[in-house]
């Protein structure tokens, strides 16, 4: 296949330029890490994988320390990540870009508050999402001498992870480009952009994507070479150019890829949410608090999935093994009805309200940005004539404020 830049993509970005300007100097007073009401860099951390460092540090954390990925495996456990979370990027749009390449691919696993990633013979890199600041990272080399690991707080992530593609917060980057034949980006797509709503043919470039045989068009499983008639692009088999047994499983799978997905978005558009909510209740800043309520109708779309692209027409499976953990920790209502409940024929879940909305990072929303989210979400499952949310039926909105009704705090109390 034969890829060739187009001018009208360049005249687009032009013609909104000042917009994009306009919106990074207001991103710019509301994400001042350093600012009195967020002191990033200061605060004392409440995420989930700053409470174990000294365990992991003193050794009270026992690591199998035989080889690697005896040392991942046990790191995963310890961290309760699935490891059937596992997907394979082989650009190199990362922190150890020396070491990634389609012969070395970087894996990232995860569960709801961890984010890590591997690269053989590389360091471990870890996101863990404060419910209040965001992502707080780490990276740490894998001990040779059986010793605990000396584990550091990375300051050069925040180069790509509080920026454009993260909404200017600390959080989640995923990128899609054509790399070439060493892993190097030739073209990139879905720029500025993370979560569910991105077309799937926009999507898993630079990646290796295993299950994805229902997906009529998308970027995974290939390099790129520029030639006289713009990028000619190559398929690339997982599994060929590189040695399945250095990484826990033989998959880099598409069901954990959309999860990935979906939790980069709400954990980018959340944390927007809070550094706003706090800089607005801070400085009274009118053209931010004008924007709150935009900023809440966007994370009512997101957690609703208003945006969601058309799913596959034959669905999708996913192992076996990542549906199981995912599902593991599935908070139900008393029927058994639960937010994570998988669909996968014709879109993502049975129930389209974000799982998400239980975690630490939502229930800690600043109130003057939760109260109208929570608003808009009841109206939204309420108010069957609202145009925005007609893709959802009668039944499927009483089944999600059924379960928010039994499982979710924010709405047990009221």
């Amino acid at each position: 296949m034969i890829f060739k830049s187009h001018l009208f993509a360049v005249l687009i970005v032009a013609l909104f330029a000042p917009d994009l300007k306009a919106e990074n100097r207001l991103a710019g007073v509301f994400t001042n890490l350093d600012a009195s009401e967020h002191d990033y860099w200061n605060r004392p951390l409440n995420d989930p994988f700053t409470k174990i460092i000294s365990d992991l540090e003193s050794g009270r954390i026992q690591l199998d320390h035989g080889n690697e990925k005896s040392f991942l495996l046990s790191l995963l456990k310890a961290l309760d990540i699935p490891v059937n979370s596992q997907t394979l990027v082989f650009s190199t749009t990362s922190l150890q870009l020396s070491l990634i390449s389609p012969r070395t691919p970087r894996a990232i696993y995860f569960n709801e508050e961890i984010y890590l990633g591997y690269v053989p013979g590389g360091k471990i890199e870890i996101i863990s999402i404060d419910p209040e600041l965001g992502g707080i990272f780490y990276i740490f080399d894998i001990p040779k001498d059986h010793s605990p690991p000396v584990v550091r707080r990375s300051k050069r992530c925040m180069n790509c992870h509080s920026a454009e593609d993260t909404r200017d917060v600390p959080g989640i980057v995923i990128k899609s480009v054509i790399p070439g034949p060493r892993g190097g980006s030739l073209e990139s797509y879905r720029r500025r952009q993370t979560g569910h709503q991105i077309p799937y043919h926009e999507r898993f470039g630079g990646w290796y994507l295993t299950g994805a045989e229902t997906l009529s068009e998308h970027w995974g499983n290939v390099t790129g070479q520029f030639t006289p008639n713009g990028i000619k692009t190559s398929p690339l088999e997982p599994g060929k150019t590189f040695t399945w047994s250095r990484f826990p499983v033989e998959t880099s799978d598409l069901l954990a890829h959309l999860i990935h997905e979906h939790q980069a978005g709400f954990v980018n558009r959340v944390f927007e949410a809070h550094y706003l909510a706090r800089t607005c209740e801070e400085t009274g800043n009118a053209a931010l608090r004008a924007s709150l309520d935009q900023t809440a109708d966007s994370l009512v779309r997101y957690l609703l999935f208003a945006d969601e692209p058309e799913f596959p027409q034959a669905g999708i499976e996913g192992t076996a093994a990542y549906r199981s953990e995912f599902l593991s920790n599935r908070i139900a209502d008393s029927s058994g009805k639960s937010l994570k409940d998988l669909n996968l024929k014709e879109r993502l879940f049975n129930y389209r309200c974000s799982y998400m909305i239980h975690s630490p990072a939502f229930t800690n929303l600043p109130v003057t940005i939760k109260q109208p989210v929570l608003e808009k979400i009841n109206a939204a499952l309420s108010d069957r004539s609202n145009p925005d949310y007609t893709y959802l039926n009668g039944n499927e909105k009483a089944a999600i404020l059924d379960i928010l009704k039994s499982t979710h705090p924010d709405w047990k109390s009221n």
